[in-house]
């Protein structure tokens, strides 16, 4: 496996503008990971899935000049407006609004046509299908996102996932708490790839990000909701000191 610079990134420095408008580990070091796997180009149609506030969205139009549509259902939890408002206002001061749309729907249910675009690209977001709607509801999700590619268009899927080990017994009552509880949201990279190619993807690359712990470690110094909460998210991953959470990721193509 190729271990790629974040060139792109690197520029943008200020961690904790950065995690207060990115959900989960990574920030833009992860969206650019993910889009030099994915060999994003310019010119093409991008769909962001559970893009948040937009902040990666908005990066990946500006540093690789994609067309990029983001959806998000949820409404921000700090402010109340539907995340695809903070994406269009961040897309405003990027200068990329010429580049940049914003639904507020979810998948499966996206109504887009079928083939519509390039690349689909999703992070942080879809574990939590699992909890809610069980395996069933995380395939659903993935056949749709099938459906939406071109013949030939990839697929970059990046979740908090966990190592194929049993959750360490001092690391179960941290794992199980809070509404989204890691125990039941996360998976191995194994399962992944097989609901993966259970949804008809060809797997390109598949493996734990290089990077991920250290992710972990900024999302637990630089989130909002970490600094609120210590005994929360940041005491969790300092009980686990990378044995069992991780961050995965899977690049597919649509045959």
């Amino acid at each position: 496996m190729t271990q790629l610079r974040c060139n792109k990134s690197a520029s943008y420095t200020d961690l904790n503008t950065i995690y207060a408008q990115c959900s989960g580990p990574g920030g833009l070091h992860l969206a650019e990971f993910m889009a030099d796997k994915m060999g994003m180009e310019a010119g093409k149609r991008l769909l962001d899935v559970g893009c948040n506030r937009g902040y990666q969205t908005c990066f990946l139009a500006r540093e690789y000049g994609v067309q990029a549509m983001g959806i998000d259902p949820w409404a921000d939890r700090m402010e109340g407006d539907p995340m695809v408002d903070h994406l269009r206002r961040n897309a405003e001061a990027w200068g990329v609004s010429h580049l940049v749309l914003g639904q507020k729907i979810g998948v499966p249910d996206t109504h887009f046509a079928a083939g519509s675009f390039d690349f689909v690209y999703s992070t942080t977001a879809l574990e939590m299908i699992r909890m809610l709607e069980g395996e069933e509801g995380y395939l659903a999700c993935l056949k749709e996102l099938w459906r939406v590619l071109k013949p030939g268009g990839v697929m970059g899927i990046g979740e908090p996932m966990h190592r194929d080990i049993p959750v360490p017994p001092d690391l179960m009552p941290h794992v199980s708490q809070s509404d989204f509880p890691w125990k039941d949201c996360f998976r191995d990279i194994h399962q992944t790839v097989d609901a993966i190619r259970q949804a008809g993807f060809e797997i390109i690359e598949a493996d734990y990000a290089p990077e991920a712990h250290k992710w972990w470690m900024e999302y637990a110094e630089h989130d909002p909701f970490c600094k609120l909460d210590p005994e929360g998210d940041p005491k969790t991953l300092t009980v686990d000191d990378g044995r069992w959470v991780s961050f995965g990721y899977v690049i597919a193509r649509r045959p």
